[in-house]
């Protein structure tokens, strides 16, 4: 399981052109079950996502594909989580943990 950051870096102007792209992205992640949550970051600029059933490289090439990755307009930072125990409404995230 992943967190990833999406902290803009670039313009806000950018952000605002690429927002619609954006959330396409973002509807796709839903739609194939790999993204569970995404929202604002509270008191700075940008985003998270919260991604279970990818691995690093898989990961790593859906972000690539992120207009705002693509135009310069966020820096990412992935957060790689094992967890090891969960809420029992979260239990199906235990079971991809080897």
């Amino acid at each position: 399981m992943f967190i990833v950051l999406l902290n803009i870096s670039g313009s806000k102007e950018q952000a605002a052109k690429h927002m619609a792209e954006h959330k396409a992205w973002l509807q796709n992640g839903f739609d194939e079950g790999v993204f569970l949550a995404s929202g604002n970051l509270s008191g700075q600029p940008g985003g998270g996502i919260l991604i279970h059933g990818l691995s690093e490289n898989e990961l790593q090439q859906r972000l690539n594909q992120d207009p705002f990755v693509i135009h310069g307009i966020v820096t990412v930072q992935i957060i790689e989580i094992t967890p090891s125990k969960t809420d029992p409404r979260m239990a199906f995230l235990l079971e991809s943990v080897a």
